[in-house]
């Protein structure tokens, strides 16, 4: 594998253990975490998994997250000038242009299924470039980017400080990293209707489908 791939590879892996991290721990949660952080070497997000303690559980994630919780974890809390409806149907093209099928039983806005398609952008860009196929390696990228900064960096910095006070470690150190991953928000609205659909779905016909990532 090419140093390059091997990078992309890296972070697609990082994205993946913010990703979960964010998520309800349930089932196989805290063997997954174990194993992807025994893979990234990223000595943060070793941290923020070492933190996990006692606080791994479903109620009190439950109570962080739900009605009444001090943090949001939908992006269409972040919004004020935004209609759900609209912000999902940005989300469900971007989703189907990469064929981006997510099995979390969460909202399509929910940060932990947001992070998760940028662990998977991520993985099919490694997949483009170990290919030699640098032209959809190049639209995975720019795609990848462009939804950091028109979806998760608006809840990052909010989501950070929430998190930040909540009195559970792990949670507020995942927070963090994402925040430090996309950067202080700066987005209000996302693009308009017709902007937001021409980019995704201009990019499907560049980045097949059938590639598994």
């Amino acid at each position: 594998m090419n140093p390059e791939s091997r990078r992309v590879l890296r972070e697609a892996a990082e994205w993946r253990l913010i990703g979960l991290l964010l998520e309800c721990p349930s089932g196989d949660w805290r063997a997954q975490v174990n194993g992807i952080a025994a893979e990234v070497g990223d000595a943060r997000l070793t941290a923020a998994v070492e933190a996990i303690g006692d606080d791994g559980t479903e109620p009190l994630y439950h109570t962080t997250f739900g009605p009444g919780g001090p943090a949001a974890p939908r992006e269409v809390s972040y919004h004020t000038t935004l209609l759900p409806g609209r912000l999902l149907s940005e989300l469900a093209t971007f989703y189907k242009a990469f064929a981006y099928d997510p099995t979390l039983p969460e909202a399509p806005d929910h940060v932990a299924v947001e992070a998760g398609f940028v662990a998977y952008l991520r993985l099919k860009q490694a997949y483009a470039l170990e290919a030699g196929q640098a032209e959809q390696a190049d639209i995975t990228a720019s795609a990848c980017g462009r939804f950091i900064e028109d979806h998760l960096n608006a809840m990052g910095e909010p989501l950070a400080k929430s998190l930040g006070s909540s009195g559970i470690p792990y949670l507020a150190q995942a927070a963090a990293i994402l925040l430090e991953r996309v950067g202080p928000r700066r987005v209000m609205p996302v693009a308009s209707g017709d902007e937001a659909a021409r980019g995704p779905e201009a990019a499907q016909g560049c980045c097949p489908d059938d590639e598994d990532a």
